[in-house]
């Protein structure tokens, strides 16, 4: 039997239920270790919150425990919150060589943590929040076509008179960001009978047929894309080539009262331009899971736009979500135990930032 002293040591860093602790612990119980101290953590406020309350605070015996857990981990679940007063990641988790995260959009906070050139290892919660993400799009489409907004007001005053709404059917579905995400979103659309047109990468070799399209366009012909979009969905990561993205003149390309749902990062989109279009009703809805600044600041006009759906960056969250990730997590604990990190799953290309 190896010593405490030989085993890896595992430090969950973000809120997660004791039972997926315990599931993780029983797997190679004889080869790691997990620090897990609920009162180091900060309480939830909904199932699989990541975060947890923003007014926690450690005490100093606390503090010193947190960070004596951090100085000795290999491997970590979930990147740890730096103080403010910490700049470099290895200050404080000088041993760490992976880190598991819970979240699949994690490119950005790598860059700003300065470990793109590192060799740090990092898995993601990649795959997990397609399905999630595509109940929100076509939930929000649905009630877009069939005036739910409508309806509820007629109920409201009790008001019994027919109406025409429209069909998803028939209509043109585009999507920008055609990973897991997307092609969970084109699969639906496709079942709704809706016409599928996607935006190649730059340098994709992915075609129509793997994707489950009915048209690509090439990566420099987003404005031709826009121009025929009933519907658009963007599902892109944040990177330097996405970055506002979809402009004040992608925005004018864009097919007049075309529906917008943005499950992305609100830093692919010029939110002035789409508030601008959305009062001219060029935008006739926007569903928006994401915005530049988070939360929405109060005094943002989208807050009192009538054809504005606001979820606050929580689309993709659903109560299986910590079940999904410690599969993961396992499986990847296993392979890495082993010498197979070639064979773990959802690795971050860290050049790449996704």
């Amino acid at each position: 039997m190896q010593t405490d002293q030989q085993k890896l040591k595992v430090f969950i860093t973000s809120p997660l239920e004791r039972v997926y602790v315990d599931q993780i612990a029983v797997l190679e119980k004889q080869l790691i270790d997990i620090g897990y101290e609920p009162d180091l953590l900060p309480p939830t406020r909904y199932v699989a919150d990541h975060k947890g309350s923003e007014e926690f605070r450690r005490s100093p015996e606390q503090d010193a425990r947190w960070f004596a857990h951090l100085s000795q981990a290999d491997v970590l679940w979930d990147f740890p919150t730096l103080p403010n007063n910490i700049k470099n990641f290895y200050d404080i988790a000088p041993n760490v060589k992976w880190v598991q995260t819970t979240s699949s959009g994690v490119g950005q906070m790598v860059k700003n943590l300065g470990l793109q050139d590192s060799e740090l290892l990092i898995s993601t919660a990649r795959g997990i929040h397609a399905r999630p993400l595509a109940d929100f799009v076509f939930s929000a489409l649905l009630s877009h076509y069939k005036s739910h907004a409508h309806l509820k007001k007629e109920q409201s005053e009790r008001r019994w008179e027919r109406y025409c709404g429209e069909s998803v059917s028939g209509k043109t579905l585009a999507v920008i960001g055609a990973g897991g995400v997307g092609k969970q979103v084109m699969a639906i659309g496709r079942a709704f009978g809706m016409r599928i047109v996607a935006l190649a990468s730059p340098g994709s070799r992915r075609t129509v047929e793997e994707l489950g399209a009915d048209h690509l366009y090439a990566s420099g012909d987003l404005h031709d894309l826009l121009a025929e979009a009933d519907a658009l969905v963007l599902s892109m990561p944040h990177t330097p080539e996405t970055e506002n993205l979809i402009d004040r003149d992608a925005i004018a390309s864009l097919k007049p009262g075309a529906a917008l749902v943005n499950i992305a990062r609100g830093q692919v989109v010029d939110e002035e331009a789409m508030t601008d279009a959305l009062k001219s009703g060029h935008i006739g809805f926007a569903a928006l899971d994401v915005f530049q600044v988070e939360p929405l600041p109060q005094e943002s006009e989208l807050w009192d736009l009538p054809n504005v759906l606001i979820s606050p960056h929580s689309a993709s969250t659903v109560d299986r979500e910590n079940q999904i990730i410690t599969d993961i997590f396992c499986h990847n604990l296993k392979c890495y135990l082993e010498g197979r990190t070639g064979d773990m799953n959802n690795i971050l290309d860290k050049s790449r930032m996704y």
